[in-house]
């Protein structure tokens, strides 16, 4: 949404309240998780399929999806640490009807909840878009 609140224009996204940098990008609707993604998005470079690392694959264990980003100027916050900045890697994990964002540096052992990362989703399908949504907002390479 623009800022004169139409939903015009690049980059516009229609109902989401904000507007993304560059043209508008095809979008998958996320049953459930009120939202949309980026239909090209995918999980991103280095991300995971079905289960990805450590996940149990299928609809109904618990499943998890990893991508490696750059944060943008000011870092990611995080509930245990605070600020995270740098190379990192964000995972996306869906398990008992809730999705939880976390974040590690890159090659690291300890994993950051995401401050404000965790939202109901009833179905784990949706779990590929809310990962694209994430990485796209919080991969910022060029700063």
């Amino acid at each position: 949404m623009n800022v004169d609140g139409s939903a015009e224009g690049p980059g516009a996204v229609p109902g989401a309240g904000m507007q993304a940098d560059g043209p508008a990008a095809a979008t998958a609707a996320v049953p459930g998780a009120g939202m949309q993604a980026d239909a090209a998005s995918g999980a991103g470079a280095g991300g995971t399929g079905a289960g990805g690392a450590g996940g149990a694959g299928g609809a109904g264990g618990a499943q998890d999806r990893t991508t490696d980003i750059v944060a943008g100027p000011g870092g990611v916050m995080t509930d245990e640490v605070g600020v995270v900045t740098g190379e990192l890697t964000l995972r996306t994990e869906w398990a008992d009807g809730q999705v939880t964002l976390r974040v590690q540096y890159k090659d690291a052992d300890e994993w950051y909840a995401v401050t404000g990362g965790r939202v109901a989703l009833p179905d784990a399908t949706g779990l590929d878009a809310v990962h694209a949504v994430a990485v796209a907002l919080l991969n910022r390479p060029e700063g």
